[in-house]
């Protein structure tokens, strides 16, 4: 019973001080000007903002049941340019201190507010002078009579305009609590935006605010996490006399490409530029952004070395890269010189139209680089990019068993792009590296190739049909694949007009190989290929195109020695004709006629016109063909023997 009196004796006295305050309060609101207080408020608010905010509309006044102040249209800055405008300023003021006659804030909140920013060329913007009002107000001499140290802003929109660069940037749905606690000298700013279509929610954090409004140096926390890029910042900033930043940053993305897309870049060409992850040490000065010690991460391949980034002007990027290992198939896969059945050269379009926004001058070295099915070992690569011209400077580059130097340039033109390259690959396997650049599946052995070739087009089939230039192979110590040369020699020495297709596989073992070729408007023309055995010798010339594949040559294969002593090696004429894959080889049908003792006399007689009469009317007669029919010419053309083409 006495524990019941209690708490009820404690309620009633709870109910009467509350109802003293809500008197008091409610006094307070017919003893307190209306007018006094939005005075007080704008005075609290100039005094610690600094700022004199313009009133375009009216005012009201709430004391109860909790004390307000809210202006209507509200400017700050210019009166005809403002840097500032919302439609409403609600000053939510103290409750303990109005009972006490005195005005205090507790926070300010800016509905929809408009900010611009307008930066000139030097640097200087319409929120100078508003800062420097600002930097006044929180310095350690100006009085500290003002208690509220905390702004938001609700459904806010932020326009920056740099003219100097023609930048003009939209933040929208700006969301965010501004604090600075009287009894400390920090800043923080939270909350979230948009930038660009994709929400950003941000955390931001200045050791030493008075000093950062006057542009002294003051330490940083910033963090940034967004579905595109995720950013963390910690170090110090100045603005005197120039913008500095130094610390350390990290960020990660999901997809480089598409980051890259939402920041407004246009979009990569190829393939690859997937997760991305970079750490590093940073040093802002002006427009150039200077990394060191990096450590970056781009689709599994893992980087350290150096970068410099600059704004000024065309967007530059420049750096040093080293790196155990690479893998650069996701980059290549895009590009396709031959078709899929890799019987053709490739016609899907070429295009450099993501090249053309930023400038890179990169040089990265690696001890092993995987590309596609190519192996390279230690590798030197530069790559330089300028106004959409890129070129691609292999130093040195360890590959099919030998060494790879050379450059590679694409630019775009009216055809679509314009190629140039020259390459010198020494001591090679010609086997893997002919079948890998070019498909060429033949020739084994070690060997020399030099190429420099130009061309231009819209895709590669393109380039080829306008490719000029010159080229030439040096070997040794190899063999030409899927022709027996010596074996077919032999039987051919023995029985010219012998038929068979035994030398459609086997090996033409050679110690020695030189081709020098020239290319016109895709067409290439053999000066001379000489290819010398312990067993067989050959020497081809003639053309190929390169659009088509095709080959048109003319040679003599010759065996080293004689069958007998007193007789002359062997020797017979050939013709290479076809593709480039599956060409067809013929020895030339009258030579081989004329070395059969049997056959000649008929090769002789064939030539006198009634000698060849007589052979039709008798072959229309065997036949039961009419009189006067003529032979095909498939038939003419093939008539006295005819070779199987090797594989």
């Amino acid at each position: 019973m006495t524990a019941a009196i209690g708490f009820r004796r404690l309620g009633l006295a709870l109910l009467a001080a509350l109802a003293v305050g809500a008197g008091l309060f409610a006094a307070a609101g017919y003893l307190i000007s209306a007018d006094a207080v939005q005075r007080q408020v704008i005075g609290e608010i100039r005094a610690v903002t600094g700022l004199n905010p313009t009133l375009g509309g009216n005012a009201t006044v709430s004391l109860f049941p909790s004390g307000s102040v809210s202006f209507a249209d509200v400017a700050l800055g210019d009166a005809k340019h403002p840097a500032l405008i919302a439609e409403r300023l609600t000053a939510r003021l103290r409750f303990f201190p109005l009972l006490l006659g005195r005005v205090e804030i507790a926070d300010v909140t800016l509905e929809r507010p408009s900010i611009a920013v307008d930066v000139a060329a030097d640097g200087s913007s319409n929120w100078s002078g508003l800062i420097d009002s600002l930097a006044r107000s929180q310095s350690n001499d100006a009085p500290r009579t003002a208690a509220f140290s905390e702004m938001r802003i609700n459904n806010g929109t932020v326009v920056v305009h740099r003219a100097a660069r023609e930048v003009n940037e939209k933040l929208s749905d700006v969301e965010l609590s501004l604090a600075w606690p009287s009894i400390s000298k920090s800043f923080g700013a939270t909350g979230r935006l948009v930038w660009h279509g994709e929400p950003l929610n941000m955390n931001l954090m200045l050791s030493d605010f008075p000093a950062a409004l006057a542009g002294d140096r003051s330490g940083m926390k910033l963090r940034i996490t967004s579905q595109p890029i995720n950013t963390v910042f910690e170090g110090a900033i100045s603005v005197k006399p120039t913008l500095k930043v130094e610390g350390t940053i990290a960020a990660d993305a999901a997809s480089l490409r598409n980051t890259l897309i939402w920041i407004g870049q246009p979009p990569v060409p190829g393939g690859g530029f997937g997760h991305f992850s970079i750490k590093a040490q940073s040093n802002v000065t002006g427009d150039t952004v200077a990394l060191s010690n990096v450590n970056v991460e781009l689709d599994g391949n893992t980087a350290e070395g150096v970068l410099t980034f600059a704004t000024e002007g065309r967007k530059t990027v420049q750096g040093t890269l080293a790196s155990d290992t690479l893998d650069l198939t996701p980059y290549v896969s895009a590009i396709r010189l031959l078709t899929v059945n890799q019987h053709e050269w490739d016609n899907a379009r070429i295009t450099l139209d993501g090249l053309s926004g930023l400038d890179v001058d990169l040089r990265l070295s690696a001890g092993k680089v995987a590309m596609a099915n190519a192996k390279l070992g230690r590798t030197a690569i530069g790559a330089n990019l300028r106004n959409g011209h890129l070129t691609i400077t292999v130093g040195e580059a360890q590959a099919y068993d030998g060494l790879i130097k050379g450059s590679l340039m694409l630019a775009n033109s009216d055809a679509g792009v314009d190629l140039k390259s020259q390459m010198q690959l020494a001591d090679v396997d010609l086997e893997s590296c002919l079948s890998q650049l070019f498909g060429l599946h033949r020739l084994e052995g070690k060997g020399n190739i030099v190429f420099a070739v130009e061309g231009s087009g819209d895709s590669v089939l393109a380039v080829t049909r306008t490719l000029n230039g010159n080229a030439s192979l040096t070997g040794q110590n190899g063999a030409i694949t899927g022709l027996n040369a010596e074996q077919l020699l032999r039987r051919l020495e023995r029985r010219p007009l012998s038929g068979g297709s035994e030398f459609r596989s086997g090996r033409t073992p050679f110690e020695k190989i030189a081709v020098a070729l020239k290319i016109m408007q895709g067409t290439v023309t053999v000066d001379d290929v000489r290819i010398e055995g312990s067993a067989v010798r050959l020497a081809l010339a003639g053309s190929a195109s390169v659009p088509s594949r095709e080959l048109d040559l003319k040679g003599t294969a010759a065996l080293v020695s004689a069958a007998r002593p007193e007789t002359a090696p062997f020797e017979l004429p050939f013709i290479v004709q076809g593709s480039w894959d599956d060409p067809i080889v013929l020895p030339d049908p009258e030579a081989l006629i004329r070395r059969s003792g049997a056959a000649a006399p008929l090769l002789d007689a064939m030539r006198d016109r009634s000698a060849r009469d007589a052979a039709r009317s008798l072959i229309d007669h065997l036949t039961g063909a009419p009189a006067g029919t003529a032979m095909p010419a498939a038939q003419q053309s093939t008539a006295p023997a005819q070779m199987q083409k090797p594989q």
